[in-house]
Formats: C-alpha cells, structure tokens, sequence
C-alpha cells in the first residue's frame, strides 16, 4: 500500500463534488416538497421540546395527520458545510428514533428539519447542504422529505415557501405544547350543578 497526497486535479474534484451537495431554492421549490398544513404548531412544538440554541438541528418525523411521531436534535459540530455529511448524521439520527418505512412503495411518514443557526432569514449555502442532506436522508430511510425551517433571530422561516412567523425564535423561551398535544381537561367537580346530581343521586 502507497501513502502520499492526492493529486490536485483530485483535490479540485473532491471539492467541486463537495460543492455540489447542496440544493438551490429554485431546485427545492421544484422538488414537490410537500407543505405544512399548520407550520407555526409543528415549529412550536419542536422549540417546545427540544429548546434548540444556534447551531443545534432538530430532525422530527410526522404522521400523515401532521401528529409528531419522533425527533431528536444535536449540535452540529464546527466544519465545512457538506451535504453528504449532513445526510450521513441525520440518517443516524432516524435510525436511531424511528424504524425505516423502506419495505412501503409510497412513503407514508414525512421528515421535517428545524435548524436554529445565527444570521438572517435568507438562504445560506449551509441551508443547501442540509436541505440535501435531508432529502438523501429521507430517500433512504423511506421517508417522505418535508419542509426545512430555520430559526434565527428575526423568527423562523420555511425555505422555499412564502412562510414564516417571529414567535418563536433562537433566543425565545419555550412556548407551551401545542392544544392537540396536551392531556385532555379534567372534568369540573363542584358548583350548584354538581350539588344537584349529588343529591339526585342519593335520593335513587
């Protein structure tokens, strides 16, 4: 076996495919990706859970009701933005939370992404590498590919889409889970009403 360095020309085409692993907004525009019928709930419940701070991924799965069915988050570490990585971590990140759908012909589940990073709300060539990582992520765990939403000071955005909101953002405290994820209301015990059936009911 031979050490030595690569070749420059090598060198060059690492880095141009390196380049490559990222998707533009016309690309993911055009990609079908589907849309979020209530975004503002799945972000708030993922900032509710998971808290995310600049620099932190939360990766979740929905079912086809838009109900969260897993999610995990994780820090991404300090390196070179690359999509092929990106998509190495976060199919670790499914297999770990949620078993493969690879055996269904149609994805059933969707995986979305929320990416708390600093900056503005505008697309970075960090947001295309993870937008392609996630897409290669979902292909292989047989999972729909859904929306990737950032989250940065001026709120959250999902990219490729015309939709955003300020609350919550990056430095905003957790909010409340959302009503359809909270323990139904315990029913009301006393008042005149409840002292009328009491009454009723010992008179049986």
């Amino acid at each position: 076996m031979t050490f030595g360095f690569a070749p420059a020309s090598a060198a060059a085409s690492t880095s141009a495919a390196s380049a490559n692993r990222l998707l533009e907004p016309a690309e993911w525009a055009a990609a079908g990706i589907p849309l979020l019928r209530s975004p503002r709930e799945v972000v708030s419940g993922l900032h509710a859970r998971h808290h995310p701070q600049p620099a932190t991924a939360v990766i979740a799965v929905l079912d086809p009701d838009e109900r969260l069915r897993a999610s995990a988050s994780f820090v991404r570490r300090p390196a070179p933005a690359d999509g092929w990585m990106f998509r190495n971590v976060l199919l670790a990140q499914l297999r770990r939370i949620i078993p493969h759908d690879l055996r269904r012909r149609t994805p059933v589940r969707t995986a979305v992404l929320l990416y708390c990073r600093e900056g503005d709300a505008r697309w970075t060539e960090e947001d295309g590498a993870w937008m392609w990582g996630l897409r290669d992520a979902c292909t292989l765990h047989g999972l729909r590919c859904g929306a990737y939403i950032t989250l940065t000071r001026d709120g959250w955005q999902v990219l490729g889409e015309d939709r955003g909101g300020r609350r919550p953002h990056s430095a905003s405290a957790p909010e409340p889970f959302a009503t359809s994820e909270a323990p139904p209301p315990q029913p009301r015990t006393g008042g005149a009403a409840s002292e009328i059936l009491r009454r009723a009911a010992a008179a049986r």
